[in-house]
């Protein structure tokens, strides 16, 4: 299991009395500075009112309305954030709108995330939470903290908001998640990016393979294009990852798929040694910082992994080999990127494209008008971009 590093406390103060207890995140948030006690009396507003000042509140009273309470802080924080702009402004721009939304779920987020609930951690016990109406988290808790290192404590306090996606992610990690065109369910570890949109996989099934001796699958996450690969009958795939966590959670998928001897993941920077008749990518779409290691799935700041995808493609490549760059047009929908741009990095990487498969996306949301983006996600195209060494 992963091991989470951080060993920072929560320190509060009870009617005179000091508390503390270790502060736990997957998602590597750092601790409060600041925190009160409080429990079903808590309003949405009065909770707010902390939060806008840095104040966490550990939750005392009923597990059930510590949900309640975070549920209507949400609502709160929804309708303030729906609020419209000023009259006469110019009307924002897509990418204002995309940046807008992203603060505005930042803050949420942050605000969100105070609301503490205690976990006990008895040694050689299951974690527990020592509150009325409370859910087993028994194996959620290992699931996403690992080990979950108290020091000499036996108490932890985490983040309501993540432990609930914490129960979540576990539920699909138990159930799996079905991938078509694999025939089959991969099991995604905590902090891996899940396949809910299946489009990316499809492209990698249909597309013809250059040759079926070796494959490299550079930043594998559950593994999904690897075992797609290997499914198609590569004989050797090795996928690479820079996180412990995703390189475990594709072996586990691995040997779930029975395809072991065939698949393997390693955890490395990008490329591993030598060269492949098939080289396959999948960066994060959309250029920007990752607040959390949560993130990192998804946004790629400065478009790094791409570029160096792309860079370092010609030097890992075997005699007439291909690469696969699997990514979406959205970021340029929302002008985080442009279409030039692209085509730049894989002129100057000595890369030229021999075709390029292209589908729709079929998720909810493209479809959600009354999504803010809805203009840009309804018009978003995936692709699968076949690169050779011009």
């Amino acid at each position: 299991m992963q091991q989470h590093p951080a060993r920072e406390a929560v320190t509060w103060d009870e009617n005179g009395t000091p508390g503390s207890a270790v502060w736990l995140s997957a998602s590597g948030r750092p601790a409060p500075k600041r925190a009160v006690t409080v429990d079903d009396r808590l309003t949405a507003d009065r909770a707010i009112g902390f939060a806008s000042q840095g104040t966490a509140m550990l939750w005392q009273g009923d597990f059930q309305g510590a949900k309640q309470i975070l549920s209507a802080i949400g609502r709160r924080l929804a309708k303030q954030g729906a609020r419209p702009g000023k009259r006469g402004a110019e009307p924002a721009t897509t990418e204002e709108q995309f940046y807008r939304i992203r603060q505005a779920r930042a803050q949420r987020s942050r605000i969100l995330s105070l609301i503490l609930i205690p976990v006990d951690l008895p040694r050689g016990g299951p974690a527990s939470i020592p509150l009325p109406r409370a859910p087993r988290i028994d194996a959620a808790v290992p699931f996403a903290y690992g080990g979950a290192p108290v020091g000499d404590q036996d108490r932890a306090v985490v983040s309501l908001q993540e432990l609930v996606g914490v129960l979540s992610a576990h539920q699909w990690y138990v159930n799996g998640v079905d991938v078509p065109s694999l025939g089959a369910k991969i099991h995604p570890h905590y902090g891996t990016f899940m396949p809910t949109r299946h489009e990316y996989v499809d492209l990698v099934a249909a597309a013809p393979l250059p040759a079926l001796d070796v494959a490299f699958d550079i930043g594998t996450g559950t593994g999904v294009l690897a075992a797609m690969l290997a499914k198609r009958g590569v004989g050797r795939v090795v996928g690479t990852d820079l996180h412990q966590r995703a390189a475990d959670c594709a072996t586990d998928n691995f040997e779930r798929l029975g395809i072991s001897d065939v698949a393997e993941a390693r955890v490395c920077d990008m490329f591993p040694d030598g060269r492949a008749s098939l080289v396959v990518c999948n960066p994060p779409w959309l250029p920007g910082s990752a607040a959390t290691s949560l993130d990192a799935a998804i946004y790629d700041p400065g478009s790094q992994m791409l570029l160096s995808f792309l860079a370092g493609l010609p030097d890992h490549l075997a005699e007439g080999g291909e690469g696969w760059l699997i990514i979406s047009d959205l970021a340029e929908m929302l002008g985080l990127r442009t279409r030039e741009m692209l085509l730049d990095a894989i002129a100057h990487a000595g890369l030229v494209v021999v075709d390029r498969l292209d589908t729709t996306p079929t998720h909810g949301r493209a479809a959600d008008t009354d999504d803010v983006l809805h203009a840009a996600r309804s018009r978003e195209v995936t692709s699968l971009w076949r690169l050779r060494v011009a």
